[in-house]
């Protein structure tokens, strides 16, 4: 059976780890399947971009402590990928990585901070050329 390409693009906005965990998973499954991806990584979601804050996201951080703990621990024992981990995945497969240009520094971050692969959104074309373009957007 032949895969089907399609171009998605992915905005993650939350910088709770189960949300961007799934960002990331469905990313790296529909490239795997041959889809063209763009995530896109606005709002909060800049902070699962940030060498350093990546490895701070908390998991149900609304719930009391033991709940995210507790999923934490099952994600451990399941052998799960890390962000980091997945974050490198989808860069060496050829997603496309975008921070939001007004939420970087918003959020008093550079380029620097980045993990690798991540550009900026082009404001005047990302909507036009990325989101309208797509055959499926998705929001995490």
């Amino acid at each position: 059976m032949s895969k089907i390409t399609k171009n998605v693009s992915i905005m993650c906005f939350h910088d709770e780890l189960c949300q961007v965990y799934n960002a990331l998973m469905t990313a790296l499954s529909l490239l795997r399947e041959g889809s063209k991806v763009t995530l896109f990584f606005g709002s909060r979601g800049v902070n699962a971009i940030h060498k350093d804050k990546v490895k701070d996201l908390k998991c149900l951080p609304d719930q009391p402590k033991e709940m995210g703990d507790a999923v934490m621990k099952r994600m451990e024992e399941m052998e799960l990928p890390s962000v980091e981990e997945l974050l490198f995945m989808l860069y060496k497969e050829g997603a496309q990585m975008l921070a939001c240009p007004l939420n970087v520094p918003l959020f008093g971050m550079s380029k620097n901070d980045f993990v690798d692969g991540v550009e900026f959104a082009n404001p005047g074309t990302y909507y036009k050329d990325i989101v309208i373009q797509a055959d499926m957007n998705l929001t995490f």
